[in-house]
């Protein structure tokens, strides 16, 4: 069938659809904001939050599909001392012994001017998004430094928890927030505190925890009618959840799987991205700056191979676009990254399984296991090798200096039956009955003996049994008087209150025996792109490059590659974001005109 004209509209319509394709390829027309945020976890966010509410033009670039990176997937602490709502509770700052702490902790890794400006401006950020955009925390004031061995050393209130968020609030808006890692949500779609954990865990003989776990299901059960996952959200989804929400309140744009190609200078100034996004290369303007907060990269092979210590870690907990490809931008725009540390990266020590979908679990190892008594870690040799209960970051890093005269990667967590059924053991849940499953699929190891278990995994059963040995004969004086296992008060914060005279002591005595294998796994990474107090990036001479900051894992650690406590990679991400936000509203009375713009190259970016 012919139609009148048909051959004429066809014409037409194919020159439409030319002129669409030319357009496509040429890039789409150019987008302008103040301040351009590359990643869209606590850092970003906090950067696109405060330049909002400095008045500047703001819109996030991030290259995964949803929002919020490896914040989302953390437990949302945040380490500050000296914040407002310890010297509310208290009446006291401690602002002098948190940098006694630091310096004493870094030595000569870190530089005084950023430790300074940390200590300054982290507590201002804090009461600052507390006012002005309703950010809200509580300070755990029973959570105590990692490194109690240093002076200063806080037993609690510098980490704060970010409080529940009702993720209904965000509407359509909740299904673009990543969700947590599944192996620590309860039904594998419930968010839970670790507070709440050990309340559940009474809940058979316990009213209150009855009524909380009652509670948290019926809501859940309601959640699960209209959504994938339950919307009463707490720890990094909470914190993520609130910023994302107070930043669509001011009606900034998040573009997610936004690939970002180049960073455009003009005029020595760093002063437009490109972008790759849904088939299209648009050039977005920033008048004031581009802010990076890509995370750092422990999510890329290349740059693990080049900046972490051997043996390679293999696998990550940290969200997959932690590649390093921001960093990649900064240094080929004449960016300096800073100088190596220790080891370059913050660590968990975690245990791989196989999910039902094939794809892996990097279960992390931070405080529900470790520190409990009636466990032990040893190496081939099946001998200990430091206090277990010591903060993740440290049990990694005592992996790495064991394995240098004995293989001790992977390390193996060996306890018995009792211990499983109280505490549970990594995916393995307090009071699961069966654990067959986990010994099928090979994640879990068990024997009737000692000498047996340790012929299985191929330890040494006469070293592993003279180990086991002498451990248990330090539970009943309660001393470790090998590595001093529960002997300050972070070990024993990780311990079982319920237990004395040491909460972190007790016998493997009770067959059959088990046996867990963990691997270092970098959840961050400390070194990253020179930076300024104002978060400025700055070439290898020291010089900041214009209108290019950074924040977050992307930026080198502050604390010269220390973990100082629960929360320092949250604190360090947020507190920069603020002040490269706040800078860069400073220059945001200068010309608002867009001059034509040029890829960045160190040869030309100063």
């Amino acid at each position: 069938m012919r139609f009148p004209g048909g051959r004429a509209l066809y014409a037409v319509c194919r020159e439409e659809i030319t002129n669409v394709q030319q357009q496509t390829a040429a890039g789409a027309d150019p987008v302008t904001a103040d301040l351009v945020v590359l990643g869209s976890g606590a850092a970003g966010l906090t950067a696109a939050l405060t330049a909002s509410l400095a008045g500047l033009q703001v819109i996030v670039l991030e290259h995964a599909r949803d929002v919020g990176g490896t914040s989302a997937r953390s437990s949302g602490t945040v380490w500050v001392p000296g914040n407002h709502y310890v010297r509310t509770h208290s009446g006291h700052d401690d602002r002098e012994h948190a940098g006694r702490y630091l310096a004493s902790l870094a030595g000569e890794r870190d530089e005084p001017v950023m430790r300074k400006a940390y200590l300054d401006n982290a507590p201002l950020m804090i009461e600052d998004l507390h006012e002005r955009a309703g950010i809200r925390f509580r300070p755990y004031l029973t959570a105590p430094d990692y490194r109690q061995d240093h002076p200063g050393a806080a037993s609690g209130g510098r980490p704060l928890e970010p409080l529940p968020f009702d993720g209904r609030l965000l509407g359509a808006e909740f299904s673009r927030l990543a969700w947590p890692l599944p192996e620590l949500m309860l039904f594998g779609r419930m968010m839970v505190t670790r507070g709440e954990t050990a309340q559940l865990l009474q809940a058979d003989r316990s009213l209150p925890a009855m009524w909380l776990g009652t509670c948290l299901l019926e809501r859940y059960l309601r959640d699960r009618m209209r959504y994938a996952r339950g919307t009463r959200l707490v720890l990094g989804n909470a914190l993520v959840a609130r910023l994302y929400k107070a930043l669509l309140d001011r009606r900034a744009p998040v573009w997610t799987s936004a690939h970002c190609e180049r960073l455009l200078e003009s005029g020595g100034r760093i002063c437009a991205v490109e972008v790759a996004r849904e088939g299209q290369v648009v050039t977005v303007r920033a008048r004031c700056g581009v802010v990076l907060a890509g995370g750092g990269f422990p999510a890329s092979a290349a740059w693990r191979a080049r900046h972490l210590p051997a043996p390679l870690a293999e696998h990550t907990p940290a969200a997959p676009g932690c590649d390093g490809s921001t960093l990649d931008l900064a240094v080929a725009a004449g960016a300096a990254l800073g100088p190596a540390g220790v080891d370059n990266a913050l660590w968990f020590p975690s245990s791989i399984a196989t999910r039902p979908d094939g794809s892996t679990a990097v279960y992390p190892h931070i405080v529900l296991d470790r520190a409990k008594p009636g466990l032990i870690a040893v190496n081939q040799q099946g001998q200990r090798f430091v206090d277990e209960a010591v903060s993740y970051h440290e049990f990694v890093r005592a992996m790495h200096r064991a394995h240098r005269e004995s293989a001790s990667i992977p390390a193996w967590l060996i306890c018995d039956r009792p211990f499983i059924r109280r505490y549970g053991l990594g995916l393995v849940r307090p009071r699961t009955r069966s654990l067959r499953k986990y010994v099928a699929s090979g994640y879990l190891h068990t024997a009737p003996t000692l000498e047996d278990l340790a012929g299985r995994i191929g330890l040494s059963a006469a070293g592993l049994q003279s180990t086991v040995a002498r451990f248990n004969g330090f539970v009943r004086a309660g001393v470790d008087e090998d590595f001093d296992k529960g002997g300050n008060i972070y070990d024993r914060s990780g311990g079982d209150a319920n237990v004395r005279p040491n909460p972190c002591l007790g016998p493997i005595s009770t067959p059959p025996f088990y046996a867990l294998p963990v691997l270092p796994t970098p959840l961050g990474t400390s070194r990253g792109l020179l930076t300024d107090s104002r978060a400025r990036v700055c070439t290898a001479s020291g010089e900041p490059i214009p209108g290019l900051y950074v924040c977050g894992n992307d930026m080198q650690s502050v604390f010269g590659g220390e973990y100082p406590g629960a929360g320092a990679q949250l604190g360090q991400a947020m507190t920069f974001a603020w002040v490269a936000a706040r800078h860069a509203a400073s220059a945001s009375s200068r010309a608002r005109s867009t001059p034509a713009v040029r890829p960045a190259a160190a040869a030309n970016s100063l």
